[in-house]
């Protein structure tokens, strides 16, 4: 009898589990279906949502299409009355004869003294820098409006550039609409960046990378083709993720880094990085690390290379202590209480070298003052603007334009730069060995 319960007892548990086994397969089984059809409503729902958004998006453009179809059907018939009834026809616009009058002084009456304190360069240089855009500047007259001559467009651009003048003031003193200021604004900048940015800023090749490597040898660094650092321009605080844009010193920024050569030239330029962001990261995200990266470390030509006792230095940039150690790029040694005469020599001579970076950042700010102040643009044209302007630094360098010394922006009108972030990271051993040799030359 015992047996006969013993067996009924296992065969019990034996069917209970089955049943448990199979009732989890079926609940899975449930769970899977239940997700697969929520997912369905979410990509129904979805689907249904963007059609709605197409078809008002649709409808709202044919709306605007027919409003614009009866103001043209409207103007074209205004048009045809005035022709029968034989009236002239007007320019479309707001008289502004003062305007033209200042723009006549301008052309005829301003001495180089003048033009070189109001447009920060010679005419001269501005003919020059007038011929490279002109035919990107030139617009086309029509029955309704005349045309701004591109001289008239580079000029009224410049002078926003170079003063802190609002738009309103410009538009004044040029005689045109405080929309044409803006839109001329963006014009001009476009032209800028896409005509002659390649033909100003670019890393020194040939002849060129020989005389910058001479003008740093000269400075007290050898095998240097640039010293690379960061400024921060300042910007109104932007409507998306300020707070990304809100640096340690508690204003809103942008950042521009940039490679500068021993004529405090700028020879690469990535501008746009919010200002919360460290010095590493932004060089990190740069086209010139992924290029040096991708070349094994050699950004300039490995031909140029230099070997010392056996280690090879290849031509490279200098930063500051917030910038990784690599072979294309060197820093000063950071702990200073345990350093070497030697190794104190070296960091004097780099930092010494470095500083035609901040000299080129000062000389920017002061010369295109836009860049000092809380320019109301969107922070997505920002970017677009300093670049122009460090195209326009080196026009000027170039051409030995004259820097003047009231330019210099006082303590006053500049933010103070945030402090930059110590860089930690771990140096392979031939980085360190090239450090070490470049302290026995320099």
């Amino acid at each position: 009898m015992a047996r006969e319960i013993s067996l009924v007892s296992s065969v019990d548990s034996a069917t209970m589990l089955l049943l448990f086994h199979t009732f989890s397969k079926q609940l899975m089984l449930c769970n899977g279906l239940l997700s697969s059809h929520r997912r369905v409503l979410d990509i129904k729902r979805t689907l249904d949502e963007n059609l709605e958004r197409s078809r008002r998006e649709y409808e709202a453009a044919r709306r605007r299409a027919r409003r614009r179809y009866v103001r043209l059907r409207a103007l074209a018939l205004c048009t045809r009355l005035l022709h029968l009834h034989g009236l002239e026809r007007r320019v479309w616009r707001r008289d502004r004869p003062h305007g033209e009058v200042f723009w006549s002084n301008v052309l005829a009456n301003f001495d180089d003294e003048q033009w070189v304190d109001h447009f920060r360069m010679s005419r001269s240089t501005f003919e020059f820098l007038l011929g490279l855009v002109e035919e990107k500047l030139r617009r086309k007259s029509t029955r309704w409006r005349k045309a701004l001559e591109p001289r008239r467009r580079l000029a009224i651009v410049l002078w926003w550039y170079a003063t802190p003048s609002e738009y309103r003031t410009i538009s004044c003193l040029f005689g045109v609409g405080l929309s044409t200021v803006c839109t001329l604004v963006r014009q001009v900048t476009s032209a800028l960046n896409t005509v002659i940015l390649k033909q100003f800023i670019t890393l020194p090749e040939g002849e060129i990378l020989q005389n910058t490597l001479r003008g740093f040898a000269g400075r007290g660094y050898p095998m240097c083709a640039g010293a690379i650092g960061v400024t921060h321009i300042p910007i109104s605080s932007p409507r998306e993720n300020p707070a990304a844009y809100f640096n340690n010193r508690k204003w809103h920024s942008i950042i521009l880094q940039a490679v500068v050569d021993h004529n405090m030239c700028f020879t690469d330029i990535y501008v746009g990085y919010p200002g919360r962001t460290n010095n590493a990261r932004v060089l990190a995200t740069s086209p010139l690390y992924k290029k040096a990266e991708e070349q094994d470390g050699y950004l300039f030509p490995r031909e140029d290379a230099l070997t010392v006792n056996g280690v090879e230095i290849p031509v490279h940039l200098i930063g500051n202590a917030a910038y990784p150690l690599k072979k294309w790029l060197m820093k000063g040694f950071t702990d200073e209480h345990s350093l070497t005469p030697e190794q104190r020599h070296f960091n004097g001579r780099l930092n010494s070298a470095c500083t035609v970076a901040e000299n080129a950042f000062g000389r920017l700010k002061g010369r295109w003052r836009c860049l000092l102040k809380r320019n109301d643009v969107d922070v997505a044209f920002m970017p677009d603007i300093v670049t122009a302007c460090c195209i326009l630094h080196n026009v000027c360098e170039m051409n030995k334009e004259d820097f003047l010394p009231e330019w210099t922006a006082n303590a006053d009108e500049v933010l103070q730069q945030p402090d930059a972030d110590l860089y930690r990271d771990t140096v392979m051993d031939a980085t360190r060995a090239i450090r070490d040799t470049m302290v026995t030359i320099v």
